[in-house]
C-alpha cells in the first residue's frame, strides 16, 4: 500500500499531460492521443514479460524493476518536452507503461495470500487514491512552477515529479515487500509459468467466467482511457486552464480509487457478477454525461468522469476477484498477465481510436460510442441470468 502511493502519483502525473504535450509537439490532436495511449500500450506489451519475471523471481523484483524502468521513461518524456522531439515522448510513455503494469500487478500480489480477494484488491487499489489524485494537481501546479523556475518547460514538471516518485516506489517495494507473497504461497519458479502465451489463452476462452472477467476488464479500460485521453483536449478547446483540467482528472481518479474498499467488500458479499453489472451501468451513465458536456462548461465533464471512475473500479475489482477465484492453479500468474495484457491493449487501442474519432467528428460522438461499449458487460450478464432463469 505504501509503495503504490508514489507509483500511482507518478503514473497519473505523466498521463494527465501526455496528450497536451503530444499535441503541442506534433501540432496534431491525433498524435497527442497516440502519445497518451502509449502508456497503456507499454503496459500491454510488458504485462506478460512482467508476469514471467514474477513467476521466476517473485513479486518484489518484478514490481520494483517495473517502477525503475518507468522512471527512465519519465526522464525521456522530460527530455522530449525540453528539446521538442515527439518520438522521444512516445518512447518515454511506453516506458512509463511499465509503471502502470507494475501497479496493476500489485493488485494480484495483494490477493496472493487473501481469503477474501475482493476486499484485498479493493484495499490496495484504495491506497492508490492519495498518490493518483495528487499527481495531476502537483504536476500541473507547484511542480510546474518549480520546474519553470529551474529553466524547464511548462510541461516538463509532471515528468520531473514522475521520475522521482517512480524511484521512491521502487525503493519501497525492494526494501519492504518481504517476505515475497509468491514465495509464501509457493508460486515461484513453476514450470507452467514459462509456457508460451497461447497456453494461457485457451483456459480463458474455454471458461465462461474467465471470458466475462477479461471482457469486463477490457470494456472498463476502453471507456475510461478513451474518454480520459481526449477530455483534456476537449476542455482545452473550451479555454479551460491546466489547473481546471488537472482537478477534473483528479476527481475522476478519486472515483477510480477512493471507494475501492467498499467495492471490494460488496464484491465478496454480493458476488462478482452483480458488481460487474453495476460498474457497466455506471460507465454508460458517466459516458453520456461527459458526451453532453459543452467544451466551455465543466460540470458534465466533472460528474461524468467521476461516475466513469467508480464504474471502472467496480468492474476492475469484481473481474479481478472473479479471475483469482476461477484460476488458482500453477498457471494463474500467466493468466493474470494475459488479462492485464488484454485490458491495457484495449485501453491503448481506445486511446488511438479516440484520437481518430475526435479528428473526424466531435467529442459527444466519442462519448455516445463509449456509452454503447460500456453497457456490454451488463447486457452479457443479463443474458446469462435470463438463460439460467429460462432453464429453471
Amino acid at each position: 500500500m505504501v509503495g503504490i502511493v508514489p507509483g500511482g502519483a507518478a503514473m497519473s502525473s505523466s498521463y494527465s499531460s501526455a496528450a497536451i504535450l503530444g499535441e503541442e509537439l506534433a501540432n496534431s490532436e491525433l498524435l497527442g492521443g497516440i502519445a497518451a495511449s502509449c502508456l497503456t500500450m507499454g503496459a500491454a506489451i510488458s504485462a506478460i514479460p512482467l508476469a514471467r519475471v514474477m513467476a521466476e523471481r517473485g513479486r518484489r523484483p518484478g514490481i520494483s524493476g517495473g517502477y525503475l524502468l518507468a522512471a527512465l521513461g519519465a526522464v525521456l518524456c522530460l527530455t522530449s518536452a525540453q528539446i521538442g522531439w515527439y518520438p522521444l515522448l512516445v518512447l518515454g510513455m511506453l516506458g512509463i507503461g511499465l509503471g502502470y503494469a507494475s501497479n496493476m500487478a500489485a493488485r494480484f500480489a495483494s490477493a496472493d495470500l487473501a481469503e477474501e480477494p475482493g476486499a484485498a484488491i479493493g484495499t490496495l487499489i484504495w491506497a492508490s487514491t492519495f498518490g493518483s489524485v495528487l499527481g495531476p494537481v502537483l504536476g500541473f501546479g507547484p511542480i510546474r512552477s518549480i520546474g519553470t523556475s529551474l529553466g524547464l518547460k511548462e510541461l516538463s514538471g509532471p515528468y520531473l515529479l514522475s521520475a522521482i516518485l517512480f524511484c521512491v516506489a521502487a525503493l519501497i517495494i525492494h526494501l519492504f515487500l518481504r517476505p515475497d507473497p509468491l514465495m509464501v504461497s509457493g508460486g515461484i519458479g513453476r514450470a507452467a509459468e514459462r509456457a508460451p502465451l497461447r497456453s494461457f489463452i485457451r483456459p480463458v476462452l474455454l471458461n465462461p467466467e474467465g471470458r466475462l472477467a477479461v471482457g469486463a476488464m477490457v470494456v472498463g479500460h476502453v471507456v475510461m482511457v478513451g474518454l480520459m485521453t481526449m477530455l483534456p483536449l476537449h476542455m482545452r478547446a473550451g479555454d479551460h486552464g491546466l489547473e481546471t483540467i488537472g482537478y477534473c482528472i483528479s476527481l475522476h481518479i478519486i472515483g477510480m480509487y477512493a471507494f475501492s474498499p467498499l467495492v471490494g467488500r460488496l464484491v465478496d458479499r454480493l458476488g462478482s457478477h452483480r458488481m460487474i453489472a453495476v460498474g457497466s451501468i455506471l460507465l454508460a451513465v458517466g459516458a453520456v454525461l461527459a458526451a453532453r458536456n459543452e467544451a466551455h462548461h465543466s460540470v458534465g465533464a466533472f460528474v461524468g468522469m467521476f461516475l466513469i471512475g467508480i464504474g471502472w473500479s467496480c468492474g476492475l475489482i469484481a473481474s479481478s476477484a472473479l479471475l483469482v477465484r476461477t484460476f488458482d492453479g500453477p498457471d494463474r500468474i500467466g493468466i493474470q498477465g494475459l488479462a492485464d495484457m488484454c485490458m491495457t491493449a484495449g485501453g491503448a487501442s481506445a486511446g488511438v481510436t479516440s484520437g481518430l474519432v475526435l479528428a473526424v467528428t466531435t467529442f459527444p460522438s466519442l462519448g455516445y460510442g463509449a456509452t454503447v461499449i460500456g453497457l456490454l458487460p451488463a447486457l452479457a450478464i443479463l443474458r446469462r441470468w435470463w438463460s439460467v432463469r429460462s432453464l429453471a
